[in-house]
């Protein structure tokens, strides 16, 4: 795989301040049922990165402290860490908001055919993987099959009530392009999934988040590979929207990967770039309980621009 990480270093972004932090964002390791092209993380059925138990107890720790009202729990498929339900049920025990990205056909795994209905108990709310409303589309960018099992998955969490007005169980879903290109405007995308999903299959949902790939990790190699990294790098430039800024994730997001250090993004992360905490080379979970890291610098390179453009990008979505 090509390493994109040195095409990024150098770069014109402007520089970013941390805002007070309200999520911690965790990577519970990237073992995952799938391998899918757009997966920034890697991640894969092969994978043997997890977090330990030690590493868990430091999140509640943090948690416990009272600052940050939201994890938010990534992978891989983080429900196939051993200890994701131990974990969920103590942060929910703290009051804590949990947020589950889950790439729904995880659901349909042996030994986690329950797994919906501790979600649901639970109360977490699920961020689920769907990049588009056709097979076709779906199972070219995720494998073949994937499609079945995912509308198979939406229609079990809707019996539970997910997705449904006035229960609480939020289930939003996830849209990635197809390739090199910038996604749609969310609003009209949203609007023809809810259309498609509901004549189709009768399925119900919150929100739809359009999410920009960024150009690291498996998608990045393959932009390489393709001879399309600089054309899409110009892309992500061009689109560049200064007042997207005001919302990108890592101003109020702390990301934590399985061995417990800390980084400003998910993206970060998978570039080997430490969050600037503490003074630390590599900051840890541990720092959080030590230092008042607000107001802090973030790290930035290159794939920054992937958060800027257009309508912005987050994990929530996009900006503008």
């Amino acid at each position: 795989m090509h390493a994109t990480y040195p095409l990024l270093r150098k770069t014109s972004f402007p520089p970013l301040k941390r805002r007070a932090l309200d999520t911690l964002q965790v990577n519970l390791g990237y073992k995952c049922n799938q391998t899918c092209l757009h997966c920034h993380v890697n991640a894969g059925p092969t994978r043997k990165e997890v977090m330990d138990p030690k590493t868990i107890d430091t999140v509640i720790e943090v948690l416990a402290a009272g600052a940050l009202g939201t994890l938010d729990l990534t992978g891989g498929a983080p429900e196939m860490n051993p200890r994701f339900r131990s974990l969920v049920r103590r942060a929910r025990a703290l009051g804590v908001r949990v947020i589950d990205r889950c790439n729904l056909t995880i659901l349909s795994e042996p030994g986690y055919e329950d797994l919906a209905e501790f979600l649901a108990a639970e109360g977490v709310e699920i961020t689920a993987s769907l990049p588009c409303y056709s097979q076709e589309n779906v199972d070219k960018q995720r494998g073949d099959g994937v499609f079945e099992r995912s509308i198979a998955a939406l229609q079990a969490l809707n019996k539970l009530g997910y997705g449904k007005p006035g229960t609480g169980l939020v289930l939003n879903l996830v849209y990635n392009p197809q390739g090199a290109v910038l996604p749609p405007g969310q609003q009209q995308l949203e609007a023809d999934y809810k259309k498609e999903l509901a004549a189709h299959f009768g399925i119900e949902f919150n929100q739809l988040f359009v999410i920009v790939n960024m150009p690291i990790q498996r998608f990045g190699s393959t932009l390489v590979s393709k001879g399309q990294f600089h054309d899409y790098m110009a892309l992500l430039k061009a689109n560049y929207l200064e007042k997207n800024l005001d919302g990108v994730m890592c101003r109020t997001l702390v990301s934590v990967d399985w061995q417990g250090y800390l980084y400003d993004c998910d993206f970060n992360q998978m570039l080997g770039m430490p969050a600037p905490i503490g003074g630390a080379l590599r900051p840890h979970l541990d720092d959080l309980l030590r230092h008042d890291v607000d107001c802090g610098s973030i790290a930035i390179a290159d794939h920054c621009y992937g958060c800027t453009a257009g309508q912005g990008s987050s994990c929530g979505g996009a900006l503008a």
